[in-house]
């Protein structure tokens, strides 16, 4: 049974039990919102991850979920997906106390999604051919896919249950085993999948949930006993991740950090535009891998683009997260509010068009982490503000000349995962997009499929979730010539 203790949670969940921290140390987890104590979690080190392998090397190796059919694991899945189902509301509302994502948002992200990644991986397991047969010079060879082994998942805060369940569906389809290491800031939701599963009946060892911080991250991504790496988190921690795994030879998917751009072409409806901006620019407050930041407008455009996003910000109602009428909420933490601040007053010092916003507190909220949705026009390309990924509510209008000039900025950058092209014109948007090296391109609109990959290019990550895709990268194929 899960541990009591209302929202503290000082045990992991390892091999089917909830074990006690031998040396706990204490993660206080503050409500964004009211900076209120909201919780503690026991974070993990090298000695409950390396119990957590183990048990999932037994639970692969040894235990029945090494020996499942496709149609076993799709029918736990689908008992796993009902029993996150029935506690969704109540999980939702915790990640938006934790992390400061408005309600609607967090019921689609952190209760409905996750339900419907395990159903739709669930029906891909049935579907998929996972051996064929074929001929040979000396008789025949069987191609099997085959579980990739032991996962270690590790997962950001911004959409923590989505972004685990991104990596535990197609680890659970493919027939893997996982560790889970959420972020300390979204521990508390993060044993409610322990209790789903448990509740659901995955064998012991299956999935294992062990919170920690950068200490716990390393001994899992060092650990022998892990077979694959599945990251979502900053570029520099992918980088160091991908550095470690790869002295170990170990399979990494990486979902990385961006920096995307919004085209808005000379022909662009503005009023398809300003419709936009809750999905391709400030969603979840910017703290959003996709945010499309840098917003590209011709020069005889830039005044009416502006005049667009600021009357969307002065729309918006700022405030506690759980109350329906608000529409942006808090950042995560003091430390991440400090960090977007920062890129506000830079972008103040280099003498940018400060339109809406600012480094000062928001009028009337006097607690909890919040930053004036904040808007500079006129800035350039080269600088800081338009480079660097600052996850939060800040965005930069660059002015640009010709087309071919808008695709040169939209390519300049490390990073390639979003973007989105505005234009009446959707064949002449489908050229641009084409132009752009981004993993993913939308056209007069950006919100990302779940039945189609997702991921980026350049630092921006390695591989792909979502769709039947994601299964591929939790399969290896082996040949057996007969």
């Amino acid at each position: 049974m899960p541990p009591a203790g209302g929202a503290d949670r000082r045990q992991f969940y390892i091999n089917g039990q909830w074990r006690e921290a031998v040396d706990p140390e204490l993660f206080t987890i503050v409500e964004a919102a009211t900076e209120r104590p909201l919780g503690v979690a026991a974070m993990g080190g090298s000695s409950e991850i390396d119990e957590a392998v183990l048990a999932a090397r037994a639970a692969l190796d040894n235990g029945p979920w090494g020996r499942s059919t496709p149609h076993e694991r799709a029918e736990t899945m689908r008992r796993f997906a009902d029993s996150l189902e029935r506690r969704g509301e109540s999980t939702a509302r915790l990640v938006s106390q934790q992390n400061g994502m408005i309600r609607p948002l967090s019921i689609i992200s952190n209760a409905a999604a996750p339900v419907a990644i395990l159903r739709s991986m669930a029906e891909l397991a049935e579907a998929r051919t996972f051996e064929t047969r074929r001929p040979s010079k000396k008789g025949h060879t069987i191609v099997r896919q085959e579980p990739v082994g032991v996962v270690g998942a590790i997962v950001a805060w911004n959409y923590p249950q989505l972004l685990a369940m991104a990596k535990i569906a197609p680890a659970l389809a493919a027939g893997c085993t996982i560790v889970l290491k959420p972020a300390p800031e979204t521990a508390l939701d993060a044993y409610v999948l322990g209790e789903a599963a448990e509740d659901a009946g995955l064998p012991p060892g299956v999935l294992n949930i062990v919170a920690g911080g950068v200490r716990a991250g390393e001994a899992l991504v060092a650990h022998p006993g892990v077979d694959k790496i599945a990251f979502t988190g900053s570029t520099a921690a992918g980088q160091a991740i991908g550095e470690a795994a790869g002295r170990s030879l170990k399979r990494v998917s990486l979902e990385l950090g961006g920096k995307s751009a919004a085209v808005v072409l000379s022909d662009a409806d503005l009023d398809v535009f300003a419709r936009s901006l809750d999905d391709a620019v400030f969603k979840n407050g910017g703290q959003t891998c996709t945010t499309n930041s840098r917003i590209l407008v011709p020069h005889g455009r830039s005044r009416e683009v502006l005049d667009v996003l600021a009357a969307y910000v002065d729309d918006l109602a700022m405030g506690d997260p759980l109350d329906d009428a608000v529409t942006l909420g808090p950042m995560v933490s003091d430390q991440h509010r400090e960090r977007v601040r920062n890129y506000i007053r830079l972008g103040e010092s280099e003498g940018f068009q400060l339109v809406r916003g600012g480094a000062e507190p928001p009028d009337g909220l006097t607690r909890g982490w919040f930053v004036s949705p904040t808007i500079f026009g006129g800035v350039d390309n080269d600088s800081r503000l338009a480079q660097e990924e600052i996850f939060g509510p800040v965005i930069s209008v660059i002015p640009y000349g010709s087309e071919d000039e808008a695709v040169r900025i939209a390519n300049d950058t490390v990073f390639g995962l979003g973007g989105v092209v505005f234009t009446e014109d959707h064949e002449h948007g489908l050229d641009i997009a084409s132009r752009i090296r981004s993993g993913t391109m939308g056209i007069n609109y950006f919100s990302i499929d779940m039945g189609s990959p997702f991921g980026g290019v350049k630092h921006s990550g390695i591989g792909r979730e979502f769709g039947p895709e994601a299964l591929d990268y939790y399969l290896e194929y082996r040949s057996i010539y007969v």
